[in-house]
């Protein structure tokens, strides 16, 4: 995994507050984490599992497959960082 750094200026041309602009991204990247868990879980409900020997654990392929499949995807962090970058995320205060 290569690590990619983010100019600062970048996310200030977007959001002038650089503590706003973290604050909307982290915000961001828990969204998309509720909505990978909530994904991931639901396709997992999909996987038949067999009920031999329930206290042995066994490794499931289509289980691993699944997990590997979601374990490629673009990490949330990264992926709400380049959303505030690219289209800019739409954010407003509690207040208003």
């Amino acid at each position: 995994m290569t690590l990619r750094p983010v100019d600062l200026r970048q996310i200030k041309s977007k959001i002038p507050n650089l503590y706003e602009a973290v604050v909307v991204a982290a915000r961001r990247a828990r969204q998309i984490n509720d909505e990978y868990k909530l994904e991931f879980n639901t396709l997992l409900n999909t996987i038949v599992t067999s009920n031999d020997e329930e206290f042995e654990d066994k490794e499931n392929p289509e289980q691993l497959k699944l997990a590997l499949e979601f374990d490629k995807r673009e990490k949330p962090q990264i992926r709400a960082i380049n959303e505030l970058l690219n289209e800019g995320i739409e954010y407003r205060y509690k207040d208003q």
